[in-house]
């Protein structure tokens, strides 16, 4: 991941007293996980979940609610009781990316709406490319786009994701010109960069990994700021000179916002304290879901206002738009 701080001031959590019981929680807990079960974002979660409810010491639900790129489970979560009963577990799309995709049509504010709980994982976007593309390093990559303007298409899982906004930061970063060519779903983008159909792609070491070994692909570069488990012998963009780029996804914890000071910070302590624990973290390792131990609820929602401030304007000068 690029292992930026999330240390900042403090976003205004604002306590409630008559509603912040000392003896939360009480009942079940429900985590919204607003894309299908399988995924990155509910693996995660799925981890995660068994750990926090011993520390809670009350049951974890979890609750898949896809649908419309993760804003209609976000949606749902914004408008829940404030009373610590419900979570969602947000990511880069839902709370950043989103804005530029929807724009006024985004039905929650990604800071009025929610509070900051705690951050997750960061997932790292890898660049590789087909063989037959007959580079075997980033900078041969960057010089054969740049001295064919236009020629080149990659591949994403969809317009308007994180690899797909972490394709355009790299493009403008080196100056160069490339055709997008949006999948519905990283699966038929592999397909075809397997078949040699499209010969870049920016997807995550998870999916590129088994391929990158075979020798069918070729990864080139993580693009955050730690190699990958996954692919110990991939550098990191920096390393392979491109230093200052970087293309990855993150997950974290929000609550209605509202939710009482003393429960979002016994959550936030109960994820931290989670991600911490050595089976927990090497699950999460082994899944390419880089752990993220360190964010208080206020560090986490300055780390928020920063990635709108940075992502958003990738967005909309990229053209992607919700469909």
């Amino acid at each position: 991941m690029h292992r930026r701080s999330l240390l900042a001031l403090p976003a205004g959590l604002l306590a409630t007293p008559a509603l912040a019981q000392a003896d939360w929680p009480t009942r079940p807990v429900r985590i919204v996980v607003p894309f299908a079960a399988g995924g990155s974002t509910d693996v995660s979660t799925r981890l995660l979940a068994p750990r926090i409810q011993q520390i809670l010491g009350q049951p974890v639900v979890i609750e898949n609610r896809g649908g419309a790129g993760g804003t209609i489970g976000s949606d749902s979560v914004a408008k829940a009781a404030r009373d610590g009963s419900v979570f969602l577990m947000g990511t880069i799309s839902t709370h950043v990316l989103a804005v530029g995709l929807y724009g006024d049509r985004l039905p929650y504010d990604p800071e009025r709406d929610f509070v900051a709980v705690a951050p997750t994982v960061m997932v790292p976007i890898c660049i590789t490319v087909h063989p037959s593309l007959g580079v075997t390093d980033l900078a041969g990559l960057i010089a054969l786009l740049k001295a064919n303007p236009g020629k080149y298409a990659y591949g994403t899982g969809g317009a308007g994701g994180s690899a797909h906004i972490g394709a355009v930061a790299f493009l403008n970063a080196i100056g160069a010109e490339a055709t997008h060519v949006p999948y519905r779903g990283s699966a038929p983008m592999l397909a075809d960069m397997l078949a040699g159909q499209v010969s870049l792609c920016f997807d995550t070491p998870a999916l590129i990994a088994p391929h990158h070994a075979a020798g069918k692909l070729r990864c080139l570069a993580v693009a955050t700021d730690a190699r990958s488990p996954l692919m110990p012998d991939v550098p990191t963009a920096a390393e392979a000179g491109l230093p200052g780029y970087k293309a990855y996804s993150w997950f974290g914890l929000f609550a209605p916002a509202g939710t009482p000071e003393a429960i979002v910070t016994r959550m936030n302590a109960a994820v931290r304290e989670a991600l911490l624990e050595p089976a927990t973290r090497t699950r999460l390792v082994e899944q390419d879901l880089p752990p993220i131990a360190e964010g208080s609820p206020a560090e986490f929602a300055a780390f928020l206002k920063r990635e709108l401030a940075e992502w958003v304007p990738v967005v909309r000068a990229s053209g992607a738009t919700a469909n």
